[in-house]
């Protein structure tokens, strides 16, 4: 059962891959929160990065509107309401049109590895594009509004997102401390949002001789928060331990098909004298290792959050997978809906800002505040409040 959240920031995006637009509705956010199209606008140009991508990033245009929440720049403590118009909308305009009809070119072929055959026979519609143009990952950009407003929110009280690939296919980064705010500059101008220079290389070799195989790669993303207080989330409720929110807003995201948090699936293969953190005092209680990432009993230490998501590879290949015709029971091949090879450095974005929206959504939890200026100060007595713990 998903957590039930009241007074606290929470979205709804509504709209399809081929439909006029995408929006978003973002409620519970504090009023004099400073917001501009620019800064969407820029984070939503780095959910289109990444080597591997097909022809549509190249389309793809975000034309943002705020339609309410935001006056002279800040929230207003009302619901936020973003459009992010689409520009091909002209090409789509008949076959995605509300008006009442019928489709001239019914797809009949679901694809493997897609939401297409099982939401056509929860819905009862022999036609995949009913089903396929909402379960599209182009559905996350709406969400990358979502997130970059809750990242607003945490760099109010001090607290930074990113992401990064650390695995596409084979190709892994080596183990290294987790990057900062100060390194996305440069994870974001590598093609496949690497931190390790040479890992980046590999990666994109990998994407290479995966296209020239007419094939698709996954991989995994590896997304880091610092400056998380101690005691978000809670020990209390299954529903609200903090590793269980980000392990379910990763796993929503599209063709994510698991994840870890902190050492993870490595952990499970050592003993206990070394898969846990242990505690000294030097001013501080501090921890020289971050196996756990960053989280005990459902609830943040206070040092840095750290989980990874394992994207699987797309499953629209230029040969395409072998399927079945609805209306006729024959064998088929899978229509290809874009050309993507691998969208790793892509879902890494998405990922950094779903973290972001849970993160920010247990700071007003714990916090509260009607105003950015009552949540800081809120933050501010706790963080004094631990300094004489």
């Amino acid at each position: 059962m998903a957590p039930t959240i009241f007074a606290m920031l929470r979205f709804l995006t509504a709209g399809e891959s081929h439909g006029p637009g995408l929006t978003t509705i973002v409620e519970g956010l504090p009023a004099g929160l400073t917001v501009d199209v620019e800064s969407l606008g820029e984070e939503l140009a780095r959910r289109r990065l990444g080597f591997g991508r097909g022809p549509r990033m190249k389309l793809e245009r975000d034309e943002l509107e705020i339609l309410g929440g935001v006056r002279f720049g800040k929230t207003l403590g009302s619901p936020v309401s973003v459009v992010i118009r689409n520009t091909e909308w002209d090409k789509w305009s008949a076959e995605m049109s509300p008006a009442a009809g019928a489709s001239e070119r019914p797809s009949t072929a679901p694809r493997p590895g897609h939401a297409d055959l099982a939401g056509m026979q929860k819905y009862d519609t022999h036609d995949a594009r009913d089903i396929l143009e909402r379960a599209s990952a182009r559905e996350t950009a709406a969400r990358t509004v979502a997130g970059s407003l809750a990242k607003g929110l945490l760099s109010a009280v001090d607290i930074t997102v990113l992401s990064h690939v650390v695995a596409i296919g084979t190709a892994r980064t080596p183990d290294a401390p987790p990057p900062t705010l100060a390194d996305l500059a440069t994870i974001d101008q590598s093609p496949v949002r690497a931190f390790d220079p040479a890992a980046g290389e590999s990666m994109v070799a990998a994407i290479e001789a995966a296209k020239a195989n007419r094939d698709t790669l996954g991989g995994v993303v590896e997304v880091v928060a610092h400056g998380v207080m101690p005691g978000l989330g809670s020990h209390v409720h299954y529903d609200r331990k903090l590793d269980g929110r980000l392990a379910g807003a990763l796993m929503s995201i599209q063709a994510i098909k698991a994840v870890e948090v902190g050492d993870g699936f490595a952990s499970a293969a050592r003993p206990g004298s070394a898969a846990h953190d242990e505690i000294r005092y030097d001013g501080d209680f501090v921890r020289d290792t971050n196996r756990a990432g960053g989280i005990e009993g459902g609830m943040s230490v206070g040092g840095v959050i750290r989980v990874r998501a394992a994207m699987k590879p797309l499953s629209n290949l230029m040969r395409a997978l072998r399927t079945v015709d609805v209306d006729s029971k024959e064998p088929e091949k899978a229509i290809r809906e874009r050309s993507d090879v691998c969208a790793v450095p892509a879902a890494g974005v998405v990922a950094e800002h779903m973290v972001a929206i849970v993160l920010a959504q247990e700071v007003q939890r714990k916090f509260g505040g009607d105003t950015i200026e009552d949540l800081v100060g809120a933050v501010d007595l706790y963080r004094k409040r631990l300094t004489r713990f």
